[in-house]
């Protein structure tokens, strides 16, 4: 029992440091954003391990007013861009121009120089802007006119997708889904969440996020997090779920090389937010979905019977053995 204690038992240092924060980010984000905490938690952990979030649901249920309320609450610059058919590159990464007052070019910064960028509707662009974005999150910096400019630190991208209406879109090949750490959900909200919704909606002034952290916070917090130790075990679970979606019945294309280091990396991320220093088994299966579901190909004849990738990640974890005693050795000390 005392075991079985331990290794649930938060621990006390640089992970419980991590799990105060989010918890400060979370309860200002809930200012505005009701009822999705695990939303917010899936945002933060993409924040903290470098990558970005796909967020991809119907129309009106907050994707925007997240995207906004996580900026001001961590203290970090926010863009937007709304993407459309017309929209180019320059107006997502910026524009040398001839400055007539100087008699020289000048370099106008486009929208993804901020440390969070939401970039609405992705779908609806062209996939020449849609990739001049996403060289863009996977480098961490653009090259105008043969010029390299850095991005700022932290940098966040969340992406938002209409799932309904595809009309007129163009939506992402699954080699650029790939390099979106996390999918995320939002949903409708329950009974009592929406009578939430309409009273605060009726006093707006009452209903705003508060700064509670900077980006020295987030490098902090971020440092914490790799220094979260991972059992040899679990890392082993981790390969072997991931290699299980590539063989699993009705998947016609598997979780990448990339997927599985993504789920290591916010599993870890996962377990600080936690307030542990190292990772259980039941941090991996709680990532599986929003980390894999997005980055597989389901065959046509699993999406004809209903079949989702979310559904097949589930029937892998069913059949993948869990390491029942990784969470008393990562309690004790692991990689």
């Amino acid at each position: 029992m005392e075991e079985a204690d331990r290794a649930e038992r938060p621990c006390q240092g640089p992970a419980s440091q991590v799990s105060g924060l989010a918890g400060r980010v979370r309860e200002s984000v809930e200012r505005t954003v009701v009822g999705k905490s695990g939303a917010i938690d899936l945002a933060i952990a993409a924040l903290l391990c470098g990558g970005h979030a796909l967020i991809e649901d119907v129309p009106g249920t907050g994707k925007t007013t997240l995207a906004r309320s996580l900026a001001d609450s961590l203290g970090l610059t926010f863009g937007r861009i709304q993407f459309t058919l017309d929209l180019m590159p320059a107006d997502v990464l910026g524009v040398n121009f001839f400055n007539q007052q100087t008699s020289g070019f000048q370099f106008r910064p486009g929208p993804v120089f901020s440390q969070v960028l939401l970039a609405d509707e992705i779908n609806r662009a062209t996939p020449r802007t849609q990739s001049a974005l996403l060289e863009a999150m996977q480098e961490g910096q653009v090259t105008i006119d043969g010029e390299t400019r850095r991005l700022p630190d932290p940098f966040l991208v969340l992406a938002t997708q209409n799932p309904v209406e595809l009309e007129g879109t163009f939506p992402l090949p699954e080699a650029q889904l790939d390099r979106f750490m996390i999918r995320i959900s939002l949903g409708y909200p329950t009974a009592g969440e929406e009578e939430d919704i309409l009273v605060r909606s009726g006093d707006p002034a009452g209903a705003r996020p508060t700064s509670v952290a900077d980006a020295a916070a987030v490098a902090e917090a971020r440092e914490a997090v790799s220094g979260v130790r991972v059992d040899p075990l679990i890392r082993r679970y981790v390969a072997d779920v991931v290699r299980a979606t590539r063989s699993s019945d009705g998947v016609e294309l598997g979780a990448s090389p990339r997927a599985g280091i993504a789920l290591y990396s916010t599993a870890r991320a996962w377990a600080a937010l936690s307030g542990r220093d190292y990772v259980i088994p039941d941090d991996v299966k709680h990532l599986a979905v929003p980390v894999l579901a997005h980055r597989m190909i389901m065959a046509p004849a699993a999406r004809l019977r209903g079949q989702g990738a979310a559904a097949a990640v589930a029937e892998v974890l069913s059949s993948v053995p869990v390491p029942i005693e990784a969470g008393e050795t990562a309690a004790s000390g692991g990689d």
